[in-house]
């Protein structure tokens, strides 16, 4: 068997990234990449996540501008920027300008020959949120007028800033940061919403029309002006991670799959891999407008009765009033009792939910939510009620439920709504403790579960669907994400489990047995595997955690590693997972196994892999993306 190119092992795709430029200035520095600027820094310290100007589609798809003319100067302590650019039916030129007296300037010019319609179209700047959340900020408004606030702790579900025109705040170093925005009326977003790891500032309030259509002729010119001062911290010194588990939590919670009918087939074809895997509960989707019925509800159903698993069924109601959605609750609990009441886990959620509300846009007709999740407890009397969101977080945050009317809230994320490199991707993880504390208040007291989540998006609220792909390349609302078949995503799903775990999660679902967000390849284009078949590397890393169900997770200090700890009756079994691209080397005692690169094509043929723990004298080295099992002494 050959092995994989290194891009497909870490990534599942051959597509070259280039790597961003650093541009310096003294003590400032700052990324060029595709023509935006990403991690501003001071004395080394982030000061801002990006300053990036965008062109947006109306479905809010973000165009990869087509860059010319670039010319980059550096020296005399500062350096300048100037390109052109077009994205779609838009063409600007900008400019940017860094100083070593802390001082960057980026301005942006565009327009249009023939018209453009667009849902944003300008400066969007994201502040970083670790260190930075709960924190003051002094916000001047575009009439001049300052007053002090803070940035949310708690996600805001709609804009905790508006009508701005400045901000400047502290960084958890110490440093003053100003952005001053001009051209425009700004306001900003908690993009943790999304996962994102970042607090967005962006042009263009979302109380005016959009889509919006910029007309032949008409100017596009905004500028956005960075002030850094002061001294940074010094920053701790690197060296092998020390992991070590901590004190005892609650149990580790059941992993589940997703399943959508078009996929039942592949995922019986795979039901041995799938049943060794092990998932203790499948969700299975239900849409009467996609043409589900009887018929797709029995296939699905088999495949969960083939792995084991427990079925879940995950309604959607397409009446958009009360009695008509009450007959068709009805109707399909009068189905689940013909087929035996295979379902201990009902969740409902009316069609309109699954597109997006933005703030101050009036919400369509739905069913009233409490008689909805009524109209399913009569339905289906013997099964756990669950409701929330079929989609994202955001939108559970702005539409809360009645959960005084349910035994479970759920909602489901995607780290790719807004951008699809894999440095964004790996980022989101900063957001999950906040979601997780905002769940909580949400839920209040009601336990909560999350997914099916993956790194691709299984459905688009903010569009007509997901991006296909058939170039098999990273980009933001991507349905297949050619990542779910690399290192990466195997690191990104270890992580994504165990911060919701550790955060209180009743269960979590993550991706599907086979499809774009499959663990086993099923025969769908896919570089290496269309050759060799097997298993995708989350495969391992699923497998391993749905074996610790019910066993008492430990808290674990793991540094900059993804991780979750628990205890078994073999002793302290440690997952832990390097979520950047640069080798690290880990200090912890025990046994191991390692999925990484060199391992890959091996791993990809032998559903045990990681139960092959071998012993090792010093430092456990971790490549890129690399996931190990440790298994520790009591």
């Amino acid at each position: 068997m050959t092995d994989p190119t290194r891009s497909v092992a870490l990534f599942g795709t051959e597509e070259e990234v280039p790597p961003p430029r650093v541009l310096r200035a003294g003590r400032l520095s700052a990324e060029l990449e595709a023509g935006n600027l990403r991690y501003i820094r001071w004395d080394g310290e982030e000061v801002l996540r990006a300053v990036s100007f965008i062109v947006r589609d109306r479905d809010w798809g973000t165009y990869a501008p087509e860059i010319s003319e670039l010319s980059v100067e550096e020296g005399d302590g500062s350096f300048s920027v100037s390109l052109s650019a077009t994205a779609g039916a838009f063409a600007y030129e900008a400019r940017i300008d860094g100083r070593a007296d802390g001082r960057l300037v980026f301005h942006g010019r565009g327009a249009t020959q023939t018209g453009f319609e667009t849902n944003r179209t300008g400066f969007v700047i994201l502040h970083p949120i670790e260190g930075v959340a709960g924190t003051p900020v002094t916000i001047t408004h575009t009439d001049g007028s300052e007053v002090e606030g803070r940035f949310p702790e708690i996600i805001d579900p709609v804009q905790p800033m508006m009508d701005l025109r400045a901000l400047s705040h502290r960084t958890p170093g110490g440093l003053s940061v100003r952005v001053l925005m001009e051209g425009d009326t700004y306001e900003m977003e908690d993009q943790r919403n999304w996962t994102d790891a970042s607090y967005k500032t962006y042009v263009r309030p979302l109380a005016l029309p959009w889509p919006y259509r910029i007309e032949p002729g008409e100017v596009v010119e905004q500028t956005v002006s960075v002030t850094v001062s002061g001294e940074a911290r010094a920053g701790e010194a690197s060296g092998a991670v020390s992991v070590r588990p901590g004190e005892a939590l609650g149990p580790v919670p059941p992993l589940g799959l997703g399943l959508r009918p078009e996929d039942a087939g592949t995922a019986l074809d795979a039901a041995d891999a799938l049943r060794a895997l092990g998932p203790a509960h499948v969700v299975l989707h239900h849409d009467p407008r996609a043409g589900h019925d009887r018929g797709t509800l029995e296939a699905i159903l088999e495949v969960a009765r083939a792995l084991g698993a427990e079925p879940w069924l995950e309604a959607v109601v397409e009446a958009p009033d009360d009695a008509g959605a009450a007959a068709e609750v009805e109707a399909l609990g009068a189905l689940a009792r013909d087929l035996g009441d295979p379902f201990a886990t009902v969740l409902v959620s009316p069609a309109p939910d699954l597109k997006c509300t933005l703030p101050g846009s009036e919400w369509p007709p739905a069913p009233d939510a409490d008689a909805l999740y009524d109209a399913a407890r009569r339905a289906f009397p013997g099964a756990r009620i669950a409701g929330g969101m079929f989609a994202y977080f955001t939108e559970l945050n702005r539409k809360r439920p009645p959960v005084d009317r349910l035994d479970l809230v759920s909602f489901t994320t995607s780290p790719m709504v807004h951008a699809g490199d894999d440095r964004s991707v790996m980022e989101s993880r900063e957001a999950h403790p906040a979601i997780v504390a905002s769940t909580a208040r949400i839920a209040d007291g009601t336990p909560w579960a999350v997914g099916p989540s993956a790194i691709g998006m299984r459905d688009n609220p903010y569009g007509e669907a997901p991006k296909e792909n058939p170039r098999n390349v990273r980009q933001a609302m991507n349905r297949a994400d050619p990542r779910q078949r690399g290192l990466l995503g195997a690191a990104w799903n270890l992580a994504y489990f165990a911060d919701f775990a550790r955060g209180g999660a009743d269960a979590v679902a993550l991706g599907a047995g086979t499809g774009p967000s499959g663990v086993v390849h099923d025969g769908s284009p896919a570089p290496w595997f269309d050759d060799h078949g097997g298993l995708y590397p989350v495969f391992h890393v699923l497998r391993g955690l749905a074996r610790l169900r019910g066993a008492q997770m430990l808290a674990l200090d793991a540094g900059p590693l993804a991780g979750l700890a628990a205890r078994t009756d073999e002793g302290v079994e440690v997952w832990v997972a390097n979520p950047g691209p640069e080798p690290v080397e880990v200090d912890a005692p025990g046994r191991a196994a390692v999925l990484d690169a060199a391992s890959f094509a091996r791993a990809a043929a032998a559903a045990d892999h990681m139960d092959r723990l071998a012993e090792r004298d010093g430092p456990l080295p971790l490549d890129a993306y690399a996931v190990a099992r440790i298994l520790m002494e009591s």
